[in-house]
Parts: structure tokens; C-alpha cells; sequence
């Protein structure tokens, strides 16, 4: 397995794992954004391409195994003093942003996805290592992430490596369809 930086043209990737990692809730807001005669997807992949902003390719890392891409990290460094949530934020947003609120200073992890076809091969893991890496890198001591109530797979993966389940709100839906009800702050204290 090798694990890599991502680059601009690995946005096609970075749409299909960052819209796994949330159910879909990218794509809604992309369709929003767009509107009916838009290209949700275009849209997306623009933002993936850009070299700023979170869901910047500059945020990202693939594992690829023999050669294809498998699984992607993609997180950032939390702000150490969270700024209040702006009137005007989604509804669908603000429960995701106060969690991410009580998690000051740490190095964020927004997404972390395999393709089914590479499930149980160890991506995963080795993600949530570089995670650890980078985390120490950037001088910070604890790594956060925000995971839904329905990924089961994923928060045994998290339970296994370390991470604690923090705190919890109830999932806005509005007509963002899901089956998820909460979503769950867990984080990481490096040693």
C-alpha cells in the first residue's frame, strides 16, 4: 500500500470519498448550490481542485493499493478559538459545526473512506497512522472527527485505534434523506 498527497486531478476520487464519508450531505448541498439545471458533481470536483478551502485536494491523501486508489484521509487543523455559527448556516450544518466547536485546536479529520472493493485490506488503519503523523507534525495533540451513528464499521475502527466518543447531536435533516439520527464527536490524544 502506498499513501500519497493528493493532487488536482485526483478530484473525480476526492468527490465520490468525501460525499461517502457524509451520506451524501455533499451532494445535497451541491445540488442546492448548483440548482436544478447544474452539475452537482462538476461542482464538487471544482471545489476538490481548488488549492484552498477544506475539501482542497491540498487537505488530502489517497492509499492506493496495486497501483489504484483505495481510500482517502482528507482533514485540516481545527480552529483554536471556533468562531460563532453565522445566522445564516443550513440547519442541516450547525449540529456538525458545534461539535466541531468543542474540539478546539485539534487536527480535524473530516474524511476518512475506502471503496467497498478495498474494504478490509488495512486502508483504514494506515490512514488513521498518517493521521497521527500529521497531527504531530502540525504541533497538535489531538485529532477530532465527527462520524454518523449508522457507520458501525467505522466507529469500531476508531474504538480499536484509540478514539473516544466525546459528545453527540441529533442529525437535521430537513429533505436531506438519511437514515442516520445522531452524529458523534470522537477524538484522539496522541502520547
Amino acid at each position: 500500500m502506498l499513501i500519497r498527497k493528493a493532487e488536482a486531478s485526483d478530484a473525480a476520487h476526492l468527490v465520490r470519498f468525501i460525499n461517502m464519508a457524509a451520506d451524501d450531505l455533499p451532494m445535497h448541498f451541491w445540488r442546492k448550490s448548483v440548482g436544478p439545471e447544474g452539475d452537482a458533481i462538476a461542482y464538487g470536483m471544482e471545489r476538490a481542485a481548488r488549492a484552498t478551502g477544506s475539501f482542497s485536494f491540498n487537505n488530502a491523501w489517497l492509499a492506493e493499493v496495486d497501483g489504484a486508489v483505495a481510500a482517502c484521509l482528507l482533514g485540516y487543523p481545527a480552529e483554536d478559538d471556533p468562531s460563532p455559527i453565522a445566522p445564516d448556516t443550513p440547519p442541516v450544518f450547525v449540529p456538525l459545526l458545534e461539535l466541531e466547536a468543542l474540539a478546539p485546536g485539534s487536527w480535524y479529520l473530516n474524511v476518512l473512506a475506502t471503496y467497498e472493493s478495498h474494504r478490509g485490506q488495512g486502508c483504514g488503519s494506515a490512514l488513521l497512522a498518517k493521521a497521527e503523523a500529521i497531527t504531530r507534525a502540525t504541533g497538535r495533540k489531538t485529532i477530532s472527527l465527527i462520524t454518523a451513528d449508522t457507520h458501525h464499521d467505522a466507529q469500531r475502527l476508531y474504538a480499536a485505534k484509540g478514539y473516544v466518543d466525546i459528545a453527540r447531536r441529533l442529525v437535521v435533516k430537513g429533505d436531506w434523506q438519511v437514515d442516520a439520527s445522531e452524529w458523534i464527536l470522537m477524538t484522539k490524544t496522541l502520547a
